[in-house]
């Protein structure tokens, strides 16, 4: 029974997946804040806030890490289980 995973246990990517799906939401939130004054009509937000948008782009980039590194990790147990 101790080779089972446990279903609370974090396996290898998990926390990169995670904090990829954070900072994405960020992202999102900060491209919904620079986007609406252009539908209102009001005067447009400082050019540092379209960079803040580009954090959609980084927490994507870091949950594609995170599973990349969860498939390695399954790949190596895969091949110690087969030996």
């Amino acid at each position: 029974m101790r080779d089972k995973t446990q279903t609370n246990s974090a396996g290898p990517g998990d926390r990169l997946i995670r904090a990829g799906a954070v900072v994405f939401f960020l992202g999102a939130l900060a491209t919904m804040v620079t986007v609406a004054p252009l539908f209102f009509g009001a005067k447009p937000f400082p050019t540092y806030m379209f960079g803040l948008s580009m954090l959609m782009a980084v927490g994507f980039l870091v949950a594609g890490a995170g599973v990349l590194r969860s498939i390695a990790a399954g790949r190596r147990q895969a091949r110690r289980a087969a030996r």
